[in-house]
């Protein structure tokens, strides 16, 4: 049997600027399915996803705006 390796996919947020965007932004992108992990670099305004399958970018884009930012392009 073969394992999956995770995928991970860095994608650029607008908006973020302390602890509470950091958290808003995690929640909404951990309740993706299939995600794993998600870790947020405030001063580089970028949300790093690891999850089983890529994710559809229009998926990631629905969570951000969810959490009330915005993703610029897609995969960074």
């Amino acid at each position: 049997m073969t394992e999956q390796r995770p995928v991970v996919q860095t994608y650029t947020v607008t908006g973020m600027t302390c602890e509470h965007c950091v958290r808003a932004v995690t929640e909404e992108l951990s309740a993706l399915p299939g995600v794993d992990e998600v870790r947020i670099d405030l001063a580089g305004g970028t949300a790093t996803v690891t999850s089983a399958a890529p994710l559809p970018v229009e998926s990631v884009r629905a969570a951000v705006d969810e959490a009330g930012y915005e993703l610029v392009g897609g995969v960074a």
